[in-house]
């Protein structure tokens, strides 16, 4: 995999479920790129996160989200919802991971310009091949404009 970044990818991760968290992370952390995690429980854990590094000049976005739609307080299509009428905030990347694969739950993602939807898998094992695969495309291969609109 090969990246264009010298600086560590960050990624927020919203997900309530401590397995699904604790899954994911792990995945994550085995791929041989260089990452920072910031994890969060909810919607709005995320949104308050966002807003602390958006108050702070000296901190960047996450360069990716992985959101779960089933969350407390906050769900993920409010979240989506929120951060794509901020204007701050409308261009970051978010990848929905999550258990639903029904198509309202699909079409409403899309229709929020989530960037991706993916299912989580159901064989712990499995999620070492699915952060390989974002990451791969993600880190590898896509590029993106800068954060902010004055970058």
């Amino acid at each position: 995999m090969s990246s264009r970044r010298t600086e560590p990818f960050d990624i927020l991760l919203v997900e309530d479920d401590p397995t699904d968290r604790d899954h994911i992370r792990d995945a994550f952390e085995q791929l041989p790129v260089e990452l920072t995690f910031t994890v969060v429980a909810d919607g709005e854990a995320a949104l308050e996160e966002l807003s602390d590094r958006l108050a702070d000049e000296h901190v960047e976005l996450p360069a990716l989200v992985l959101l779960d739609l089933s969350l407390p307080s906050v769900d993920g299509h409010a979240f989506l919802e929120t951060i794509r009428e901020d204007a701050s905030l409308v261009r970051m990347p978010v990848i929905v991971l999550t258990s639903s694969d029904t198509n309202e739950d699909i079409q409403r993602s899309y229709e929020l310009a989530a960037n991706a939807y993916l299912t989580k898998p159901t064989e712990p094992a499995a999620f070492h091949s699915l952060a390989e695969a974002v990451a791969e495309f993600w880190f590898g291969h896509v590029l993106l404009p800068p954060a902010s609109p004055s970058e």
